[in-house]
């Protein structure tokens, strides 16, 4: 496992976003993942804390920050953020609609001071509807979208951890949405709101099974269709040992080498793209992976074209030989995190570490170099 030293790992400032100022209102999930992003990029994150908060200096999506306390109900600290966002390209803050605004800190007070300021807000709901100002988690925001309907099993929807509403369809559209304000402000002056709400997010991403869905290749029975668990050819096995595989042969080469190196030669498999007989299939194939175990398996079939790959817990994924050849995780501080993603040739992402910072010297330094 990689140290702070490696390529992925250095201490300087690096990255495409190097130069450019984000301030961060310190919340929960998608805000200090879309932050940590920013930061490994490069941008110069400065995370606004509550005093006492005991922050953790050491944690995966808290790494890369200046982190400043201050107690935001007291008027001497609102002025001293107002100062300090005079130097920021841009804001992030995932508070419930009208938060920011009782604070003083509201867009039109902030972009008063620094009209070219992008503005960042992270929401479940939206900054507006009937449930904007309701409470919710990532499970909700993907219900009301028709993607936590569509996963799961036949019996019941079951929620695909907080990736699909949290992160997929929240910091990731944030990150996005940011990074192209900030390149619109750049030709025209001019910051704007950007409004990313997890709900929209992850109606977004249902965009190919909506079109799916339209064409009549998808329906609405979970468990039924080839990318849900449906198919035989599409899904998770147990293996002799009690691990597991994934198997993706959807294509008719690759499902022809699954036939060839699992021995599935029986002509009922060449039943490949007829849903009726996929259940069957499925519970033959239950059988034939049971008869081998996982390391088996991967002797046979990792690295062909039948599209497979064992099932890794956290604890195994480091060490499996393409993630330790692409240094896909690193280990800091004794904690062992996912290393920055996408990578780029001419200005590679950092890692760097997280300390506590002062407003005051901040702000001198962030107004003596403002573009």
């Amino acid at each position: 496992m990689l140290e702070k030293s490696a390529p992925h790992s250095s201490v300087g400032a690096s990255g495409p976003l190097a130069g450019f100022r984000v301030v961060e209102f310190a919340g929960i999930g998608p805000g200090p993942f879309a932050c940590m992003m920013l930061a490994d990029m490069g941008a110069e994150v400065v995370t606004l804390d509550r005093v006492g908060t005991g922050k953790n200096l050491k944690s995966a999506s808290g790494r890369g920050r200046k982190i400043v306390e201050l107690d935001l109900k007291d008027k001497a600290a609102i002025a001293q953020v107002l100062d300090l966002l005079g130097g920021a390209d841009a804001l992030v803050e995932g508070f419930r609609p009208g938060v920011m605004e009782r604070l003083g800190l509201g867009p039109d007070v902030v972009q008063a001071r620094n009209p070219r300021l992008v503005y960042g807000r992270m929401t479940g709901w939206g900054q507006e509807g009937p449930l904007a100002k309701a409470a919710g988690h990532d499970i909700n925001y993907i219900s009301v979208t028709g993607a936590l309907a569509a996963i799961g099993t036949a019996e019941t929807p079951v929620p695909p951890l907080n990736l699909v509403g949290d992160f997929g369809g929240g910091a990731l559209y944030l990150v996005v949405g940011v990074l192209a304000a900030l390149l619109e402000a750049k030709t025209s002056g001019k910051g704007q709101v950007v409004d990313a709400a997890m709900c929209d997010g992850a109606a977004s991403l249902m965009s190919m099974f909506f079109d799916m869905t339209a064409a009549g290749r998808w329906t609405e029975q979970r468990g039924t269709n080839f990318l849900d668990g449906g198919a035989h050819f599409y899904g998770v096995y147990e293996c002799a040992c009690k691990s597991f595989i994934s198997i993706g042969s959807i294509e008719p080469q690759f499902y022809a080498l699954l036939r060839d190196l699992a021995g599935l030669s029986h002509s009922d498999f060449d039943a490949h793209m007829d849903r009726k007989a996929w259940p069957a299939l499925k519970q033959k194939l239950v059988e034939v992976f049971k008869t081998k175990t996982r390391d088996e398996w991967c002797e046979i079939m990792e690295g062909t074209d039948i599209c497979f790959a064992p099932v890794l817990t956290m604890k195994e994924a480091p060490e499996h030989p393409h993630m330790a050849a692409r240094q896909t995780f690193v280990t800091r501080h004794g904690v062992t995190q996912p290393a920055p993603a996408p990578r780029f040739s001419r200005t590679p992402s950092t890692i760097r570490d997280t300390a506590m910072a002062d407003i005051a010297s901040l702000t001198r330094e962030w107004q003596a170099g403002k573009r």
